[in-house]
């Protein structure tokens, strides 16, 4: 028995690729949303504040003169970084939540590269203040409580975007 399906003008054949199982951005990417929007507000806060209080002359000139009994050749540099990287950071993260809610394919990549750049960011920036006496000696544990909150995010959220069949099914276009 031939079975014939016929096409007409007014009814073109479409197949539609529903994907099958949850998704949407609920569940768990309820929190993941919630991260972004808070990195996003604390960047805000906090980095202007940095910014003024670093490089206001007198601060600049206490860390980065030689003739300052707090100098060290790396306070220059390691402002500097943590400024650059942090804007950059929070370029990165306002991109992200934009192709975050446009379901945007992409968006699992650009996640791993964001938990990624953070851990990357926290291990270079204690490398560097562990290498200035002063910020060693000032160090009140919250650089490491930091570096570990970013390792356990990598753990946790880097396997999620690379498995959840949530993920797979929303971030398609």
């Amino acid at each position: 028995m031939e079975t014939n399906v016929q096409q007409t003008e007014d009814q073109p054949t479409s197949i539609n690729h529903q994907p099958s199982g949850v998704s949407g951005l609920g569940g768990w990417l309820v929190l993941v949303q919630i991260g972004l929007i808070l990195t996003i507000l604390l960047a805000l806060i906090q980095l202007p504040e940095f910014y003024f209080t670093v490089f206001d002359s007198e601060n600049w000139n206490v860390f980065t003169s030689r003739e300052s009994e707090y100098y060290h050749p790396l306070w220059g540099p390691t402002f500097i970084i943590e400024t650059v990287f942090s804007t950059l950071l929070l370029g990165f993260t306002v991109f992200t939540l934009y192709m975050f809610y446009r379901k945007k394919s992409i968006l699992p990549r650009l996640m791993i590269i964001l938990y990624s750049a953070n851990l990357f960011f926290w291990v270079v920036d204690l490398i560097l203040l562990y290498q200035i006496p002063l910020a060693r000696e000032v160090e009140d544990g919250s650089s490491i409580r930091e570096l570990f909150q970013s390792i356990i995010s990598c753990a946790i959220w880097i396997p999620y975007f690379l498995n959840s069949k949530r993920v797979k099914n929303t971030f398609v276009k």
